[in-house]
């Protein structure tokens, strides 16, 4: 029923040659498949820069944007997205009994490549952590502890202010918990010379023996004695696979004091890097094909995680290294990525999903704060641009308009043979109920002509015949309708004027604005989906 020619981008920066059919047939089982994984309400949650924590936080009240854009976000699941703050800062962090919310901070210098960039050094006090108390109530949290300075007692000091921020009565009245502390980020990057904070020929060896030399001390000075919490450890938190989960538990890490109480195991991911700077091409990442590339390197760790009893999560992710890359990372074809990247992870097995974020970042989902100087090259901003959200904001609406708030919901990937179009389907109480495809063929600005579609019919599979063959209810659904919601972009390379439903969130509150736009779908006749479109389908 169709037909297609194309030349794979497994690597960023090559073009993609396509063609393209009118119709695609994809089968959906009507129960829920014994190998559907459960979907988390905080499947897409977000890592802070810890330099950055008190702008995205607010100081003497909360920041109003940060918290409307996560409340937007919990009015879909039940549940605000989880909040790591850490991340390459953390090890750059020292706790002072002298300092109040945070001083001495020093930045780099800024410049063209990167506008804002992270603090070289961070000096905080008790009543950093406390800002934590302005985030939306049911929020949890996990905190970065710094590995980078191997000192025990600045470790101990940074985790003690934590858990105490956490008992006092501001943080529990505002509903904020903690969830987790994670020793150290990116431990593998320390032996490189741009990093410094270990030697050149550092092994995984000697990292499991430092941070149980910096972990254990942490956990006895603040009471964590299991891993079933309240209050946990997270592991490894590695770049990629530098060092890996499977490493470290063959080296005995779950038998030493601290390693008993790790709950979850985070590996990141960033698709591709722009530390040097470098022409990435927008193309290469609206590629099914790239995004199942960029998470199947974890699937044996995965597996062993999970063999351990443990959670794994993607406990920093997004697009592009080091801030971003601009014309990529700032733009609406990231909120299809956010998507496909986000469901494919729960599908194989990733609890979560933690996209990280600061001030000025290409890739944030949200800018809540008002920004002096251009994200893309650093040039002043006349007028200064206030707080507002990235298209990738979009994707995330998507997505947790996908996971619902039963808190119960599983997902599988669905099998769609075009290599543009990727779906999935959701179930609750083991019945389908919901669908989303993206169709992730690039529709630019510089294109002309008719915008190529897709159309999809679904079959409906109750289950497999004695052979083996699915058995397919075509008249199951013959004459129903259901409610669809289209994500619509004007252009892949564009970086606003996104609508989710008929609806824009480009406004200085981050509200709906305009009308919802529910599209009633025959099931029988199937749904058309546009290049550089999405469609969420409720049954």
């Amino acid at each position: 029923m169709r037909s297609s020619t194309r030349v794979l981008a497994a690597a960023l920066g090559i073009e993609c040659v396509r063609t393209f059919v009118s119709a695609l047939d994809v089968t959906v089982p009507f129960f829920a498949p014994y190998n559907s994984n459960l979907l988390s309400p905080t499947l897409l949650s977000f890592s802070i820069e810890q330099d950055r924590w008190p702008d995205w936080a607010g100081v003497s009240e909360r920041n109003e944007f940060t918290y409307k854009a996560l409340q937007n976000y919990q009015a879909l699941t039940g549940q605000p997205p989880n909040i790591r703050v850490g991340a390459d800062s953390a090890d750059h962090t020292i706790w002072s009994p002298d300092v109040s919310i945070v001083a001495d901070e020093v930045f780099p210098t800024p410049d063209a490549l990167t506008p804002y960039p992270e603090a070289s050094t961070l000096t905080v006090g008790n009543d950093y952590y406390m800002l934590s108390q302005f985030l939306p109530s049911g929020t949890r949290m996990i905190w970065g502890v710094n590995l980078g300075l191997d000192n025990a007692t600045n470790a101990v000091n940074m985790a003690k202010a934590i858990v105490d921020a956490f008992g006092t009565q501001e943080v529990q009245n505002s509903g904020v918990s903690l969830l987790r502390i994670e020793v150290g980020n990116e431990p593998d990057l320390y032996r490189n010379p741009t990093h410094g904070l270990r030697p050149k020929g550092w092994t995984v060896q000697e990292y499991v023996s430092d941070w149980e030399s910096i972990a254990d001390p942490v956990v006895e000075a603040i009471g964590i004695s299991s891993n079933s919490g309240p209050v946990t450890l997270q592991g490894a938190a590695f770049s990629g696979q530098g060092y890996t989960p499977r490493e470290i538990f063959a080296l005995g890490i779950l038998g030493s004091e601290a390693g008993a109480t790790i709950s979850t195991i985070s590996q990141h991911r960033y698709s591709a890097n722009f530390c040097n700077g470098g022409d990435l091409g927008l193309i290469s990442f609206m590629n099914k094909a790239a995004v199942r590339g960029n998470l199947s390197i974890f699937d044996a760790d995965i597996a062993a995680t999970h063999e351990q009893g443990l959670v794994y999560i993607l406990g920093e992710t997004n697009s592009v290294a080091c801030h971003g890359a601009p014309g990529i990372s700032n733009t609406a074809a990231m909120a299809l990525w956010v998507i496909d990247y986000t469901l494919q992870a729960a599908t194989r097995g990733i609890s979560e999903a933690y996209f990280h974020q600061g001030i000025g970042y290409k890739y944030n989902f949200i800018q809540p704060v008002t920004l002096n100087f251009s994200t893309i090259d650093n040039s002043p901003l006349d007028p200064p641009e206030p707080p507002h959200i990235q298209p990738a904001y979009y994707g995330g609406l998507v997505v947790d308009t996908f996971i619902g708030d039963t808190g119960s919901a599983a997902i599988i990937e669905l099998s769609v043979d075009d290599d543009d179009v990727s779906g999935y389907a959701a179930f609750e109480n083991g019945l389908f109920v919901r669908a989303v495809f993206v169709n992730m063929h690039p529709w630019l600005a510089s294109d002309s002509g008719t915008r190529p579609s897709v159309h999809i019919d679904l079959d409906v599979m109750l289950g497999f015949g004695e052979d083996g063959s699915p058995l397919l209810d075509v008249d199951l659904f013959m004459g129903q309708t259901a409610t669809a919601r289209r994500l619509v972009i004007q252009h892949a390379d564009d970086v606003s004027n996104l609508t989710w439903a008929g609806q824009s969130w480009e406004n200085s509150d981050i509200s709906p604005t305009g009308g919802l736009d529910l599209e009633m779908v025959d099931f029988s006749a199937g749904l058309d989906i546009r290049a550089t479109e999405a469609v969420l389908v409720t049954f």
